[in-house]
């Protein structure tokens, strides 16, 4: 199935402990790039997550939003430094001796010195914290994904149409083809004709002349080409995922065909339709910018 590289998609659990709440959301990349950001205590789980959402997705840059809301009280316990205080508390009297200051030390003054109290986290259940964390993990890359494969499908339906409009100019331009020639023929037999007044015309000499002409402006390799990529980007389109970098590479292969006919053109109603090619393969362009 046709994914959009845009989405979006979030879940939340909430158990005695605690409330987690993920949120994903993506635009358009070339490749893709997590950028995942988190509470201090799930960064050990930053490589389980990028593995478990590489099964999610295969393109975009997806900014990851993981937000933990305690309800318990804080995990951790207070540590008095004895030492550091020590140490603090001896070089402010050695301060005091050598400079003549006034003891003005008190136990608020030096408790608010760096490190003299510490917090100490209690350590985490690393099994039981990813058993909570994986369920909305995984239930925010599944929402994730619908909103993708939604827009995927309007995407589809666009290109669809878009390759029909190619279709039917390609026909045009295979059509208007062979009246240039016969054209160019009637033109050339009329001057000929003209300068020769009524001498007879050498049909050979101007058959010569007609195929030098058609080979000149001929573009039955290209119209076959273009065609034969059209027909291959609509299967493409109705067989799988992940094939947004195979359809830009067949963009660029259209448009190049159609800036041939349009250099070969000497006819200005192929020129005008060559243009008309060379604008429909770059709103499809676009549109498959958007494709995973």
């Amino acid at each position: 199935m046709i994914k959009s590289m845009t989405g979006f998609g979030r879940a939340e659990v909430i158990t005695p402990e605690r409330k987690i709440t993920v949120e994903l959301k993506s635009v358009n990349h070339r490749y893709l790039d997590l950028n995942i950001r988190m509470p201090k205590k799930f960064s050990f789980f930053e490589g389980e997550i990028r593995n478990l959402m590489k099964t999610y997705m295969q393109r975009g840059k997806v900014d990851v939003f993981i937000t933990c809301e305690d309800y318990a009280v804080q995990e951790g316990t207070l540590k008095y430094n004895r030492d550091l205080a020590a140490e603090y508390l001896k070089y402010l009297r050695e301060m005091q001796e050598e400079f003549g200051l006034e003891d003005d030390i008190k136990v608020s003054t030096l408790s608010r010195y760096p490190d003299v109290f510490l917090m100490e986290e209690q350590s985490v259940d690393e099994e039981k914290l990813w058993g909570i964390l994986e369920g909305p993990l995984r239930e925010a890359c599944s929402r994730f994904v619908l909103t993708r494969e939604r827009e995927g499908g309007h995407l589809k339906n666009d290109l669809i149409e878009k390759l029909k409009s190619l279709e039917e100019k390609v026909a045009l331009v295979q059509e208007r083809s062979p009246e240039v020639v016969k054209a160019y023929r009637e033109k050339l037999e009329a001057k000929i004709q003209e300068v020769l007044a009524d001498a007879a015309l050498d049909e050979s000499r101007i058959a010569a002349e007609v195929v030098i002409f058609s080979d000149k402006i001929c573009n039955d390799e290209e119209t076959v080409r273009l065609g034969s990529h059209i027909r291959s980007m609509q299967k493409i389109l109705e067989e799988g995922e992940g094939v947004g970098r195979k359809l830009d590479f067949m963009a660029q292969e259209m448009n190049r065909e159609a800036n041939t006919i349009l250099s070969k053109s000497c006819d200005l109603d192929i020129s005008n339709i060559a243009i008309d090619l060379k604008t429909e393969i770059e709103k499809i362009r676009e549109q498959i910018q958007n494709i995973e």
